[in-house]
This record gives C-alpha cells, structure tokens and sequence, in this order.
C-alpha cells in the first residue's frame, strides 16, 4: 500500500493520519518496513506505511483511530491489528510537516513475527534494518523522527513487558529469545548472563516448559518454552 497522495479537508484546512512503524526481527536483526512513495510530495521517497484517516458527513463520522491504524496494518501486511501488537506511541503537529496542508500524525508501533506473513518485497516495499542510518536521512515528510521514536519506544519497553514474546514463535528455545532481545537492544547478551534472566522468568511464572523439543543442526535437541497461559489472557485482553 502507498500512503495516499490526497489529503480529506476538514473545513479546508486540516487533516489526520496515521503512521505505521510495523518492526520485525530476521536473521538476529531488528527490521522495518518502509514504502516508496509514487505521489507528490516526496515522490519517489520511502516512507512508513500511512494513510488519511476517513472521514464522512453521516453520524459516524468515519474511522477512529484505532481501526484507520488496523486498516493500514492490515494493507501493509495482511495481518490484522486484533491479534497482533498495535500500540499508539505519539502525534506529530507541527506545522509545516506537510507541504500540502495543516497535517496531524498520530503515529503507532506494531510488532509482527516474520513466520506469519509474506515477507516479499518489491520495488515499493522493502524491509531496512533498525541499525542502520541510511535510507533515514532521505525519508519523507519527518518520517524519520516518528521512526526513531518508534523504535526507542520498543526499546524502552522490552524490558518491561511481554513484548519480545510477539517476536518469536508461539514455542521458542532460549536462544531464540535472546536473538529477539539481541536484535531490540541492538546489542549482544552474553549467553550465561541471559539465562539467568531466563531462570527469572521461568521463576516468576512468565514462561513455562512446553511440550516437544527443538532440534537445531547436530546439536543436541533444546527445550522449548512458551509465554504462560497466566499471562497469554491479559496480553489478549490487553492489560
């Protein structure tokens, strides 16, 4: 999907978006999607995925923001944002941040693990690494200010939530676990230390054993662990 080149008017003099940084983790590397833009301004310009939010003249008023932010998931990814991590992070006001008109951006962060969706990319969609500085600098609009927030805001979080569980498989090793981590934190956990982060939260009641093992080339076959049942409810009830 390509953000779309034609702003509603409201009174003819504003309008509101919403902005998507949909991240990944591939091969130990925290990833994120970004599109090009065939429209002016910006034509040619990669951009995170976006779109007006509708509005109408009937009762309803047209979307709110949380099903404007599904849609544009859901078109950039096919994945809906019901059962996926979609969170909003910030509103981007300032004027002048739109050269067609007075634009407000309300700017959301979604997490989707890559075993579940199409991972193809084309001449318009391409996945870029979070680590890397280039193509930032040329994105458009101030698309890379809502992207380094995006990401600083998973960052801050990670350590404090269940959010790296919606980046590995619903049963995961530890190792794979510590590649999430790794990729978020942009920095590489010694394995010893990251066990016994591990065994705290084994100890806690956040992960528990499941069943079956993982096997992984020669090595002997690991255990597999889960996000407990305990705390799966109040992830899907969003508390």
């Amino acid at each position: 999907m390509t953000p779309s080149s034609t702003p509603p008017s409201i009174h003819g003099q504003s309008a509101i978006r919403v902005e998507i940084v949909v991240m990944t983790v591939v091969n130990s590397d925290l990833k994120v999607m970004l599109e090009k833009r065939i429209d002016q301004p910006f034509s040619g310009t990669w951009a995170l995925p976006g779109d007006f939010v509708s509005i109408s003249a009937d009762k309803n008023q047209g979307e709110d923001l949380f099903t404007a932010a599904q849609r544009v998931l859901k078109s950039a990814t096919g994945m809906t944002g019901t059962n996926r991590f979609l969170e909003q992070i910030y509103t981007f006001g300032r004027a002048g941040r739109d050269p067609r008109m007075r634009v407000i951006s309300v700017a959301w962060c979604a997490l989707v693990p890559p075993e579940l969706f199409d991972m193809q990319t084309d001449a318009t969609v391409q996945w870029f690494s979070a680590s890397e500085e280039t193509p930032w600098i040329r994105m458009a609009f101030d698309h890379a200010e809502i992207l380094e927030i995006g990401i600083q805001h998973l960052r801050n979080r990670v350590d404090h939530s269940t959010l790296a569980f919606e980046l590995v498989p619903p049963t995961f090793t530890v190792g794979e676990l510590r590649t999430v981590y790794d990729a978020i934190k942009s920095k590489r956990y010694d394995p010893r230390n990251f066990r016994r982060r591990f065994q705290r939260m084994l100890t806690s009641g956040l992960v528990e054993e499941a069943s079956g093992k993982r096997h992984l080339g020669k090595s002997r076959p690991a255990k597999v662990w889960r996000l407990s049942e305990q705390f799966n409810e109040k992830v899907s009830k969003g508390s």
